[in-house]
């Protein structure tokens, strides 16, 4: 028997098993000069293929090994050194992230998608460094949220490596300084929330990053101006009680006066502060030496005058030809004994420049459009309604109006009409190829089903450019806004939540079984058309007004039809379930509802059902066994499979047992303090 270490091994051999092992080959062996050559399987020792596997299977323990090392020492420095609250919550050397469900992790094939530490008191430090620049670990994290906690941050410009964040929620602890301009380079962000910390200096250039949908950098120090950011595509947006100056971005007017509060040198709308325009700053300039100050004012005063009579002129032309144009196309009017009919020959209604600001600056009208009476009255089909007796297109033409939210198929905005003594909410509907005709049937069947849940059209208008859709306006806003605006003086309890969720299922099943014939389902259901009337009862909104296609979960529907099958009324369950969970966890849908959806799928599946579940209803101490039972119903109706989603009288039922059930244990708690 030769000793291992005198037998003459082919170098090539062992050159190969080193390429696979990385390791260094034992310097004691021999190696006598050889060619590589392909070897038969007979030619290579049986020991060869053992060792190789063997080296293998230790190099993959230690890269995973590696891995969970990397998150331990990231919650070292969280933590300050203290560890993990409760040991038995994983984040140990002795176990692994993914096959020891370690708390605040989600994983999705042994890769860690979120890491969720919300509100546990770490006083540490955020070490963007550790966390991102382990390659395996940056390009799989795709949320990483850390809120109110008490935190710093450490190499934070260094979060750029974690290019696949779509979530980035660090709101509520003590993070000073500038804010990295790295964050900039997250093109895949789609939440950042960094409010509620000590930032400042100017903000970065965060417009690059075009698919933002949410920002929220409230209560920081932060100065200079606020970036343009594309107001169309945010959900969410608020920078009040921060020290930024200069006008507010033109499109910024998309979000209502709560989002700039406290910015003392900011003006613009919304808020009330006018801001100097450049005419303004100029109107006394320093005369030449050569020429008296009066003459220059005698100059500029004839200049203007100038412009004025110009501009009367143009106006003048202009009037003269609306006038010949209406009298070209006035037309008898035909009526029924509810409405008033639309004629597409007529003039056609365009928003001007919708500067449609609060607080009293601009009054601009919805429209610029004059036209002779008889005609515009006629283009406004006004349905039987006493709040708005007598209400006419005029009136809409006439009355200040105010940009309450643009999404993407319309924008709504606040008419005040004085003579009616009542505020409208106008919805206007974009790229809706449907004709009149249909367009006017299918207004005409919603209005004939009524239920005090579904808050009805009061009037419309249609043509080929423009539908307008009005509504009774609602003050108190919306579902999305209660549950993730700036509400924090109205308590949304579990109470308030369950009842919410019952009363919008019950109306729901209402409008289904009644349209079920006319193929109608809601189409865009979503908690930002969920609005909340003055007793705080929901109400929803814009029903049947829009078939959204789809293409994550394939559901193709013609705009032009009506005859929407079955998938359409199952799209609205779909949606339900995502309200729902947005009730339970407090936290916001992106991508339709699949971004959430997904992540309490992983976190259930990883049987952290309580981490799912929002902060303050565990702190309201809310029944955990209700709130498992009503996210239970929330899975069945996001199920991806349209045919396994329960029907919403299915859904209706279930939350009604739940709603029961906690009605019984409030009155068995009552009588028993009573009883006391």
């Amino acid at each position: 028997m030769i000793p291992l270490h005198k037998k003459k091994i082919p170098h090539c051999i062992l050159h190969q098993i080193g390429l696979i092992t990385n390791l260094i080959i034992i310097p004691t062996l021999e190696f006598p000069p050889c060619v590589c050559q392909e070897p038969s399987m007979m030619q290579i020792p049986i020991w060869t293929s053992v060792v190789s596997i063997f080296l293998l299977l230790n190099t993959a323990k230690s890269q995973e090994e590696l891995f969970r090392d990397v998150l331990v020492e990231f919650m070292s420095k969280l933590s300050n050194n203290s560890g993990f609250p409760d040991p038995n919550m994983g984040w140990t050397s002795s176990s692994l992230p993914c096959k020891d469900k370690w708390r605040g992790i989600t994983c999705d094939q042994k890769k860690v998608k979120y890491i969720v530490l919300d509100g546990f008191s770490f006083s540490g430090f955020l070490d963007a460094r550790v966390l991102c620049n382990m390659q395996s670990l940056a390009e799989s994290l795709q949320t990483l949220s850390l809120k109110d906690n008490g935190i710093h941050g450490e190499n934070l410009e260094e979060i750029e490596n974690c290019s696949q964040l779509t979530q980035l929620l660090i709101g509520g602890n003590n993070f000073l300084g500038s804010l990295p301009t790295s964050i900039s380079q997250l093109k895949n962000l789609k939440s950042l929330d960094i409010s509620r910390n000590k930032f400042s200096g100017p903000l970065p250039d965060l417009p690059e990053i075009s698919d933002l949908e949410v920002f929220q950098a409230q209560n920081n120090q932060f100065i200079g101006a606020i970036p343009n950011f594309d107001y169309s595509e945010l959900s969410l947006f608020n920078v009040s009680n921060n020290n930024f100056s200069g006008e507010i971005p033109d499109r910024g007017i998309h979000f209502d006066i709560n989002s700039y509060l406290n910015n003392p040198q900011l003006c613009g709308a919304p808020l009330s502060n006018k801001c100097w325009s450049p005419l303004a700053s100029q109107s006394e300039p320093s005369a030449p030496p050569d020429k008296p100050k009066d003459g220059n004012s005698n100059d500029q005063i004839l200049m203007y005058s100038g412009y004025i009579l110009i501009g009367l002129a143009v106006l003048f032309l202009i009037l003269l030809w609306l006038y010949k144009r209406g009298k070209r196309n006035d037309e008898k009017l035909e009526a029924d004994n509810r409405v008033a009919a639309v004629d597409d020959s007529m003039i056609k209604p365009s928003f001007s420049t919708v500067e449609l600001k609060a607080g009293g600056i601009s009054k601009t009208g919805i429209s610029t459009i004059s036209a002779d009476q008889s005609m515009v009255s006629s283009s406004l089909i006004v349905l039987t309604s006493p709040e708005v007796n007598g209400l006419r297109f005029e009136d809409l033409l006439k009355a200040p109006a105010e940009l309450l939210g643009r999404g993407n198929h319309g924008s709504v905005y606040k008419v005040s009409c004085e003579a009616q003594g009542t505020t409208l909410a106008v919805k206007r509907i974009k790229d809706w190829t449907i004709s009149s005709h249909d367009f006017k049937q299918r207004m005409r069947r919603l209005d004939q089903v009524k239920h005090p849940n579904v808050l009805p059209a009061v009037a419309f208008y249609s043509s080929r450019q423009e539908k307008l859709l009005v509504y009774e306006y609602q003050p108190n806003g919306s579902l999305f806004r209660l549950i993730h605006g700036n509400q924090t003086d109205q308590a949304f309890d579990w109470e308030s939540r369950i009842f919410v969720a019952s009363t919008i299922a019950d109306s729901l099943v209402f409008m289904h079984d009644k349209l079920h014939y006319d193929g109608i389902a809601h189409g865009n259901l979503k908690s930002s058309n969920i609005l909340l009337n003055t007793n705080m009862d929901p109400l929803i909104s814009e029903y049947g007004l829009m078939v959204v296609d789809n293409q994550d979960r394939s559901i193709i529907s013609s705009v032009n039809s009506f005859q929407a099958s079955k998938e359409n009324f199952k799209e609205d369950v779909y949606a339900f379930g995502v309200i729902l969970l947005e009730m339970l966890t407090g936290k916001m849908p992106l991508n339709n509802g699949l971004d959430l959806a997904s992540w309490v799928l992983a976190v259930v599946c990883e049987e952290w059902t309580v981490e799912v579940f929002d902060r303050n209803l565990i702190g309201q101490g809310a029944s955990e066994e209700r709130m498992v039972n009503l996210l239970q119903v929330a899975i069945k109706c996001v199920n991806k499979s349209t045919e396994a989603r329960p029907g919403m009288n299915q859904v209706a039922l279930m939350i009604r047992a739940i709603k029961e059930d906690d009605d019984r244990s409030a009155d068995v708690s009552g009588l028993s303090i009573m009883t006391r």
